[in-house]
């Protein structure tokens, strides 16, 4: 059990400290799914219920994925780089 709390903190963790890429944030958002997705299995298999909120769950989570790479490409092609700070929504 602290393995799992392990992995969604040091998820949590480096998606605070890299705050300078987009592609570094959303590799550690989908480190966090990850460990919130093997942390629900496990309970859901332990409790004998059924596991087809982890399939929902899973599709939520490509989704997201999706979403987010989208956003990365959009990015780079409109500002040619993945930094944050060169983003500027106010134009």
């Amino acid at each position: 059990m602290y393995l799992l709390f392990f992995m969604f903190m040091s998820g949590a963790i480096s998606f605070i400290l890299n705050r300078k890429h987009l592609l570094l944030m959303l590799l550690s958002l989908e480190f966090i799914v990850i460990s919130l997705y093997l942390n629900m299995f496990i309970y859901l298999s332990m409790m004998n219920f059924e596991l087809f909120f982890t399939m929902i769950f899973l599709t939520v989570s490509v989704c997201e994925g999706v979403l987010g790479l989208s956003i990365l490409i959009m990015m780079v092609r409109v500002h040619g780089n993945d930094f944050i700070l060169t983003f500027s929504s106010l134009w």
